[in-house]
């Protein structure tokens, strides 16, 4: 099981069966009359395909080794604790910077606040499209 193509691949199906699942408890329809249900089941049927070929392939291939890194899974969910609390107590936009730059620590690449900025205003710009085209009540302020 030290084989990243095949772990990826379980995820995969993991999430997969997991959205498939809940689907299920709303209506599903047919084709030609859909229900809530079935867009999201279609979806996560693709999605384990995707998972299933993943997991046949990777005993074709050569494995790539698995490895864990904790200090970037800690980085990377710090950063995520981070964003929902600046967000809930502070503001999105604070959350979304936050979220970019402690993130970025964990990056194989060098560390760019430049890059870091760019990201972050790509983020917040998408936020507020959410917020004024979707009608999505965000605390982006």
């Amino acid at each position: 099981m030290n084989n990243l193509n095949f772990v990826r691949g379980l995820c995969l199906m993991a999430i997969a069966l997991l959205f498939g699942v809940v689907s299920l408890n709303y209506k599903v329809g047919e084709f030609s009359r859909a229900g809530p249900g079935l867009f999201p089941l279609l979806v996560s049927c693709m999605v384990f395909l995707i998972g299933l070929l993943t997991v046949v392939r990777s005993r074709f291939v050569k494995p790539v080794p698995l490895n864990y890194n904790m200090k970037n899974i800690a980085l990377v969910l710090s950063g995520l604790c981070g964003f929902a609390v600046l967000s809930e107590h502070l503001n999105m936009i604070a959350g979304i910077v936050f979220l970019v730059f402690c993130v970025s620590f964990a990056g194989t690449s060098s560390y760019s606040v430049v890059r870091n900025l760019k990201i972050s205003a790509g983020l917040i710009a998408i936020a507020f499209m959410f917020r004024y085209l979707l009608g999505l009540q965000l605390p982006l302020f």
